[in-house]
């Protein structure tokens, strides 16, 4: 999330979900973090989940493109 941000700008890394720009949030570290691991394992909440909400700045096209490159930078495509 840190070099979608930084280096990509991508998007900005956020708590909660709900802006006009692109957002992300881990939310086993964040929204989630008072349940157990037991209740977030059976909601399907890893601990490297992200939730991206795609806000209406830029094209899709350019958000996608920040995105591939962001994963290629940390090898997850």
């Amino acid at each position: 999330m840190s070099r979608l941000q930084n280096e990509q700008r991508f998007g900005y890394m956020a708590v909660s979900l709900g802006y006009f720009d692109t957002l992300m949030s881990c939310s086993g570290s964040s929204t989630s973090s008072e349940l157990s691991e037991d209740d977030k394992e059976e909601a399907g909440i890893s601990p490297g989940l992200i939730r991206i909400s795609v806000g209406y700045t830029g094209s899709m096209e350019q958000r996608w493109a920040q995105l591939e490159a962001g994963l290629r930078d940390v090898a997850l495509i």
